[in-house]
């Protein structure tokens, strides 16, 4: 064996070493790389029936919002019978006040010249009877002065 051979030799034994150090470490890589694939495929498991639970959740909640909607629709067309509604009413009340103003000036009309007769005719009466009240007794007075006069005499 000459130097070059054992050189060799000695290189190879401390490679071997290298790798038998080298080779614990990459041992337990390897175990921890095993136990991190485990826990990723029971992760994996374990998050697939919840993915299948929120997708059945969405689609439950999509199918509801669904529901609002329509409801919401139907309500907005209500809404706009009742707006229809009320806007006729509002006509019909603003033509009944214009009737009602026509027809109270329609019979307030008549209505005053009748109390503004019935009014002079009493007030005529209470007149003419006060004026032969009033003729009454001035011929009473008058009657009196001559008796008065006469006695005088």
């Amino acid at each position: 064996m000459d130097g070059g051979q054992i050189a060799a030799l000695i290189a190879a034994g401390a490679f071997l070493m290298l790798v038998l150090v080298l080779a614990v470490p990459i041992l337990r890589l390897r175990h921890t790389v095993d136990a991190t694939t485990r826990m990723i495929n029971d992760l994996n498991e374990r998050t697939t029936p919840l993915l299948g639970d929120v997708n059945a959740t969405v689609k439950n909640v999509n199918v509801a919002l669904e529901q609002v909607q329509t409801s919401l629709d139907g309500v907005n067309l209500q809404l706009a019978k009742v707006d229809t509604m009320t806007t006729h009413a509002q006509n019909v009340t603003a033509n009944v006040a214009n009737l009602a103003t026509v027809v109270s000036a329609a019979a307030a009309n008549p209505l005053v010249k009748v109390a503004a007769f019935g009014y002079g005719v009493r007030r005529a009466a209470s007149a003419r009877r006060h004026a032969e009240t009033e003729r009454e007794v001035r011929d009473t007075i008058k009657q009196q002065r001559r008796a008065a006069k006469r006695g005088n005499r």
